[in-house]
């Protein structure tokens, strides 16, 4: 969120827009050519450095468009992007 949003901070939950953004980042994962798994990072920057800082996601500012996602991070952001976009019914 930018700085003029800092309202914001009384009724959202930051925990729950970084699942948000990480289930996002699975929607645009994938394989670079070293087998890693990439995503483009065209999110919130306060929500990728908080990824970066649990272990998620790879350093999110540099010249790169996409960012490094960790195992885990890649397992988080699958299970997470199901839970949020799965068909129901």
């Amino acid at each position: 969120m930018s700085s003029q949003d800092t309202e914001l901070d009384d009724w959202f939950d930051v925990d729950r827009v970084d699942e948000a953004v990480l289930a996002l980042l699975y929607l645009t994962s994938f394989r670079d050519e070293y087998d890693t798994v990439r995503a483009w990072k065209g999110h919130d920057w306060e929500a990728l450095n908080r990824l970066h800082e649990k272990g998620y996601i790879g350093v999110p500012v540099s010249r790169a468009k996409s960012v490094l996602l960790s195992e885990e991070g890649y397992k988080q952001a699958r299970a997470l992007f199901r839970e949020f976009f799965a068909k129901r019914g």
